[in-house]
């Protein structure tokens, strides 16, 4: 079995949770795409930007 390690602080609300992602969706601008995680313990949503993989099919994220 693989041990467990904390997440990245990148990954951690201002509460202390940790941030899972919720949701991928396209920003429209300059092939970017919008991540959404949510806080396990308080709820609370953070955005992040991100470039598109150009290697990755887009009909896995329901892009096209």
């Amino acid at each position: 079995m693989r041990p467990l390690v904390e997440p990245p602080p990148s990954l951690r609300c201002k509460c202390g949770g940790e941030l899972r992602l919720k949701l991928i969706e396209t920003a429209g601008i300059f092939r970017k795409q919008r991540e959404i995680y949510v806080c396990t313990d308080c709820s609370r949503e953070r955005t992040f930007f991100a470039d598109q993989n150009p290697y990755v099919s887009p009909t896995i994220f329901g892009l096209r």
